[in-house]
C-alpha cells in the first residue's frame, strides 16, 4: 500500500511517500480504507522531535482518519465490512499513524460515520472536534445561556469551539485577524464578531456582556492572563490548550477574588470510553447540520510532506497563510 512516513524525525521533507505493507487486522482491530485523513499540528510536532514520544519506525504520520471498514479482527462484534467509521488518537502509544492507504485500528477508537457525512467532514472534524467537546463540556461545562469568548475563532479548533457553543446555547465572541476570517466567525455563528488587530477587544466585549464572559478559551501559544481575566466574569473559567513552553503571569490577585478556573487538558489524556460521548455528540450535531469542519483545502496524499510544511508554518511561524484545515485524501 501506498503511504506517508518517516525513518526518523526531523523536518517535514524526512515525509517518504512510498510502498509499506499493509496491515492486517489483530484481535479488536478493524482494517480501514481510507477515504481522507486531516493534518493537525500535534501530527508536525511529532514528525519534527518537538513531542518526545517513542514511534515505530518507519512511521506513518497523522491521527485522523475517515473511511470504510475493509476487514474485522476477532472479537470486533459491532461493525462489519462495509461500514463507515472516523477516528482520531492514532500515531500515539506505539500505534501507527493514518497516512496510508489502508489503517489497523483498534475498534474502540472508532466512530459511525452518519450517512449524510463526508469522509473528507469527519476526518477533519475528528481531533479538533473531540478536543473542542473536552474542552466546553467536560472541563468548562458551558450552559446554554451563557456568554464564551474564543480567541482565533477562524482555524481548526476556533471554528469548532464556535460551533459546539451555539449547539449547546450558549451566546459566543470570537475574534481573528483579518476583515476576512471575522466574517467567516460570523458565518460560523458568533454573535460577535472582532479583528484583535484593529477593533478594542475590552470596550466591545464590555458593551456586549457587561458582567463578563464565562468562558474564555486561549488558542494562542501566548497568553495573556492579565487581559484574560479582566474579561471573565465572576466564576468565570479560562480554556488554554496551546504553548507548551510557555510560561506567562497569572494575576493571582484578580484570579481569586473572581472565583475564577483555569483549566489545561490535552486530548490524548483522554481514553476511549472517555471520548466515546465526544463522538456520539459530534456524529448528532453533524447530522443536524449544526457542525461542519473548517476546511481550508483538500490536497492528494502523495503531498503530505506539502501539508506538513504548510501546518508547520502557519502553527509555529504565524505564516497566515492557512485558514482551517488540511484534508488529504488517497
Amino acid at each position: 500500500m501506498k503511504a506517508a512516513f518517516i525513518n526518523k524525525q526531523g523536518p517535514a521533507d524526512e515525509i517518504v511517500f512510498d510502498e509499506l505493507p499493509p496491515p492486517e487486522p489483530g484481535s479488536g482491530e478493524v482494517l480501514i480504507r481510507t477515504g481522507a485523513v486531516s493534518v493537525n499540528p500535534i501530527d508536525t510536532y511529532i514528525r519534527s522531535g518537538m513531542v518526545t514520544v517513542k514511534l515505530p519506525f518507519p512511521y506513518i504520520v497523522g491521527s485522523d482518519i475517515a473511511g470504510t471498514v475493509e476487514a474485522v479482527g476477532d472479537k470486533v462484534e459491532d461493525l462489519k465490512p462495509g461500514d463507515r467509521v472516523w477516528a482520531s488518537n492514532q500515531g500515539l502509544a506505539n500505534r501507527q499513524g493514518t497516512f496510508s492507504e489502508f489503517a489497523c485500528i483498534n475498534a474502540a477508537w472508532l466512530h459511525r460515520t452518519p450517512e449524510t457525512v463526508s469522509d473528507e467532514d469527519a476526518a477533519a472534524t475528528a481531533l479538533v472536534g473531540i478536543t473542542s467537546h473536552i474542552g466546553l463540556v467536560y472541563r468548562a461545562r458551558l450552559k446554554a445561556g451563557e456568554t464564551l469568548f474564543i480567541n482565533g475563532g477562524s482555524g481548526g479548533i476556533g471554528s469548532m469551539v464556535i460551533q459546539i457553543a451555539k449547539a449547546i446555547g450558549a451566546r459566543v465572541i470570537a475574534t481573528a485577524g483579518s476583515d476576512e476570517r471575522v466574517d467567516r466567525c460570523r458565518t460560523l455563528g458568533a454573535d460577535l464578531a472582532l479583528n484583535y488587530k484593529s477593533d478594542d477587544i475590552p470596550k466591545a466585549v464590555t458593551q456586549f456582556s457587561p458582567a463578563g464572559v464565562d468562558v474564555f478559551w486561549e488558542t494562542s501559544r501566548a497568553v495573556d492572563f492579565e487581559n484574560t481575566i479582566s474579561l471573565l466574569a465572576k466564576r468565570g473559567r479560562c480554556v488554554v490548550m496551546a504553548g507548551r513552553d510557555a510560561k506567562p503571569i497569572l494575576p493571582v490577585g484578580p484570579f481569586y477574588v473572581k472565583d475564577c478556573e483555569l483549566h489545561g487538558f490535552a486530548m490524548f489524556n483522554y481514553s476511549a470510553e472517555e471520548q466515546r460521548q465526544c463522538g456520539d455528540d459530534l456524529n448528532r450535531w453533524m447530522s443536524e447540520g449544526s457542525l461542519k469542519p473548517n476546511i481550508d483545502r483538500v490536497m492528494p496524499l502523495n503531498e503530505t510532506a506539502q501539508a506538513h510544511q504548510l501546518q508547520e508554518d502557519n502553527t509555529i511561524h504565524l505564516a497566515g497563510t492557512l485558514a482551517g484545515k488540511i484534508v488529504l485524501k488517497p
